[in-house]
């Protein structure tokens, strides 16, 4: 499996901090995904969870009634994720594939998700084509990540910085505008498309997620210092007390095929 350099990033990155995903995980709360499940009329099939990461959103369509196949790029990951199944009862399906090359045939799947992981991805375009191949018709593709708002280019770039220092394996985060654009063009129809804004954990915590470089953190507790006032209000930025906290968006979208 040949990875380009931005994958090879990501894999060196996930592998590192694979014991990071567990229960404990902010991600191991999976009320999103579920929001988007109870919109699927019926729930059963082959399922396939792109970037799996910790594995909590398979667990989540397991639960739901699919049968899923855990898909990542990082080994370390899969067998965190492997194993957090397995602890509940499901049978694991596991396979090593960057998001791009998806090495499954056509129309394999009922469902493909992925969750906040295609901000990593090298092609998000190429990444989406391959769900819609490998989806049967009528098939639905649930995609959550981070995201901005629309026509914000300010607030995108500075916390393109702010993400690119804490975790070098970051790549760029879509707007909702862009998400839909990208999803369509590679034949879908959409069902559902929002943002939902969602409050960061303390700053500490997200640098200890990514195993963030000293001389990094101190490069992006002075991009939080430094932010215009249009950033700090749209990101609702709080930096008086400790914590230091701000709201994300997530994009939360559901298509069908």
């Amino acid at each position: 499996m040949a990875l380009d350099s931005q994958q090879q990033r990501s894999a060196a990155q996930f592998d590192r901090q694979a014991a990071n995903y567990g229960k404990q995980h902010i991600l191991a709360d999976t009320r999103d995904v579920d929001e988007l499940l109870a919109m699927i009329p019926e729930k059963s099939g082959a399922a396939l969870d792109v970037a799996t990461g910790g594995g909590h959103t398979a667990l989540a369509l397991a639960r739901a009634g699919y049968t899923p196949v855990l898909g990542d790029l990082a080994p370390a990951m899969l067998e965190h994720a492997g194993k957090l199944l397995e602890g509940e009862g499901f049978p694991v399906a596991t396979a090593l594939f960057p998001a791009e090359e998806i090495p499954f045939p056509d129309a394999s799947f009922r469902i493909v998700s992925c969750r906040v992981a295609p901000h990593h991805f090298t092609d998000v375009p190429a990444f989406v084509k391959e769900c819609y191949r490998v989806l049967e018709p009528g098939g639905y593709l649930l995609i959550i990540d981070g995201s901005v708002v629309d026509d914000d280019p300010e607030t995108a770039e500075w916390l393109h910085q702010v993400e690119k220092l804490r975790d070098p394996s970051h790549g760029r985060l879509l707007d909702r505008n862009t998400w839909v654009r990208i999803v369509e063009e590679a034949g879908f129809s959409i069902r559902h498309a929002e943002l939902q804004p969602m409050k960061m954990p303390d700053l500490e915590w997200y640098f200890t997620a990514a195993a963030t470089s000293e001389e990094n953190r101190e490069q992006v507790r002075a991009l939080i210092a430094n932010a215009s006032p249009h950033v700090r209000e749209r990101m609702e930025l709080q930096t008086n007390e400790e914590p230091i906290r701000w709201i994300w968006q997530r994009v939360s979208l559901l298509a069908v095929k």
